[in-house]
């Protein structure tokens, strides 16, 4: 028998991230200017993620489109592992087919789909879907690519070693 899974409510997952990184010493270096921090891109991760969230209303499904097929060469300069450079330890995972996980202590905060938007900037898929906008739940290479910023906590992710 296989029991459903419900998955945490967009903002719960929000909150959870949030209050782990806050825990953890990680201000998030500033706030969300100029950006809708008051929403999120429409549901929660494409795989679950958030595991430790606790159960929510499940977000209405079909909230964002269909996820963009995604080819090797658009995510090669992420490929890999990037490391927060806060207390949290936390980093993201990123694979050749598009998918990736933010991670801290073992746990996945997020797993999905990254989406090109162009000039290094890569939007993540929420619930799914892909939610058409550009929004803080993303991230930005930076310039040398050795670095990006995820907008999520305005905090600097390096590149790891291989």
């Amino acid at each position: 028998m296989t029991v459903p899974v419900r998955r945490p409510h967009p903002a719960v997952l929000a909150a959870v991230a949030a209050a782990v990184l806050a825990l953890a010493g990680c201000g998030g270096g500033g706030g969300h200017e100029g950006k809708d921090a008051g929403s999120t891109p429409g549901g929660s991760s494409g795989d679950g993620g958030g595991a430790s969230a606790p159960d929510g209303p499940p977000a209405p499904k079909g909230s964002g489109a269909p996820l963009p097929s995604v080819q090797p060469v658009q995510v090669r300069p992420l490929v890999g592992r990037w490391v927060g450079n806060g207390p949290a330890k936390d980093y993201f995972v990123f694979r050749a087919n598009g998918t990736a996980s933010w991670m801290v202590q073992g746990r996945a905060l997020w797993t999905g789909q990254v989406i090109p938007e162009g000039k290094g900037r890569y939007r993540f898929s929420w619930e799914g879907t892909d939610p058409r906008q550009a929004s803080y739940w993303g991230v930005t290479l930076k310039p040398g690519g050795k670095s990006l910023e995820f907008g999520g906590n305005n905090q600097t992710y390096t590149k790891a070693a291989r």
